[in-house]
């Protein structure tokens, strides 16, 4: 019979277990970022919980307080979904991690739990899950982004995006990446962009969101850790190969 176990991962153990993604490319600098990232972040509260079956990590969940979270929604006294990733469906994984977030904000007398979703892209949780599991879509923003919340009362006050996202867009005429290090990849992400833009004669400016303040204020998406912007249009708020990132700057330019 499988030993399944959950983690809460903390500076300490990060050491020796590290973190889910990218773990197979330790040496790589989004990994190292990852890392980093995380360590701050703990300070704050952040729970980065992995699931180990017979000792070997199937997968994690990633949440924190939505002050101190990384996607762009009005949610105070909510905990927020960032990450959660299983690497075997239909075991009841995925249930075990989220109930284990909803147990957490319940005992921290929290108003429910929301996330964040796309079905445009994998660096976003799949939605389906949270349905299955008795969350509810009460939002939506631009580019196919969904806000998903499980509130435990109902005359609580529900959570929101933002409105401007237009304005915040437009703002960006010059080819623009806006970044924080929640997720590994947007290291590789970056350097695509970065190759892209080099081989079109375009200059790149990056702009590393140091707190909750500036993404709040400059995402240009929900997505707060990547987003990539060029004459007032997004271009991508997940990775894309060169050849992607080229085609598309090439009908801008044109």
């Amino acid at each position: 019979m499988a030993n399944i176990q959950m983690i809460e991962v903390n500076t300490e153990m990060l050491e020796g277990i590290g973190s889910y993604c990218l773990r197979s490319k330790k040496k790589s600098q989004g990994y190292i970022n990852k890392n980093k990232w995380l360590n701050k972040r703990f300070e704050e509260g952040l729970k980065y919980i992995q699931l180990l079956k017979n000792n070997k990590q199937v997968g994690f969940i990633e949440y924190t307080d939505a002050e101190f979270s990384s996607r762009v929604v009005h949610a105070d006294d909510y905990l927020v979904i960032h990450c959660l990733w299983v690497s075997e469906t239909g075991k009841g994984h995925g249930a075990k991690l989220i109930n284990k977030c909803i147990q957490d904000a319940k005992s921290r007398l929290k108003k429910g739990v929301i996330v964040v979703t796309n079905s445009e892209t994998s660096w976003t949780p799949s939605k389906e899950i949270f349905l299955k599991n008795n969350f509810k879509l009460v939002d939506t923003a631009p580019y196919q982004f969904e806000l998903l919340v499980y509130r435990f009362e109902n005359n609580t006050s529900l959570p929101t995006f933002p409105t401007n996202w237009e304005n915040r867009i437009q703002r960006f005429q010059d080819l623009t990446i806006l970044r924080s290090f929640q997720c590994p990849y947007v290291e590789v992400a970056t350097e695509n962009l970065i190759t892209a833009a080099n081989e079109l004669g375009l200059d790149v400016n990056v702009i590393d969101l140091k707190n909750r303040g500036e993404l709040m204020e400059l995402s240009p998406t929900p997505y707060g850790i990547f987003s990539v912007v060029f004459k007032g249009t997004l271009i991508s708020f997940h990775r894309l190969t060169i050849h992607s990132v080229m085609k598309r700057l090439k009908e801008l330019m044109d």
